[in-house]
């Protein structure tokens, strides 16, 4: 009888908790002084509600030189949210402020740094077309790749 009250109580206590977002739901990505990702695809499953991104920056170069960040947009505004950044300025990591076509980003990050940002895809659709960039200047012809919910 005891030992089910036990489970009981770990059941409810369980049942408690905060959602958390599982490893399939978090990313790790590396932007290097060669101007690439290391992949061209992030792809998350549709039932991740929040989606956590590290980026690691493995060269030497610092943020103002060779800087990289990762933006989350759809495909078709790729190329506009890269042009307002870069209008945007390094202050605001190179991400117009209050863009509503970005639906992440993180902060720009020199070499031997890592930032580590999460953001809701609440107003994604699986199988939606979304892409993924550099926004520091001149970077993101490179440095971009296909964001997938499926």
């Amino acid at each position: 009888m005891k030992s089910s009250h036990i489970l009981l109580l770990a059941t409810l206590t369980a049942l408690s908790l905060p959602a958390q977002a599982g490893p399939e739901c978090a990313v790790s990505l590396e932007g290097t002084d060669a101007m690439r990702f290391s992949t061209n695809l992030i792809s998350i499953p549709a039932s991740c509600k929040q989606v956590t991104i590290t980026l690691s920056h493995p060269g030497n170069l610092p943020a103002k030189v060779m800087g990289h960040n990762v933006v989350i947009t759809d495909k078709e505004n790729l190329q506009a949210v890269a042009n307002d950044g870069l209008m945007a300025g390094f202050d605001n990591d190179f991400i117009k402020p209050g863009d509503e076509r970005v639906y992440g980003a993180s902060k720009v990050i020199g070499g031997g740094e890592s930032t580590t940002f999460t953001f809701s895809t609440e107003k994604m659709k699986p199988g939606g077309d979304y892409a993924f960039l550099c926004s520091f200047p001149g970077h993101w012809a490179m440095m971009q790749g296909k964001f997938e919910l499926k």
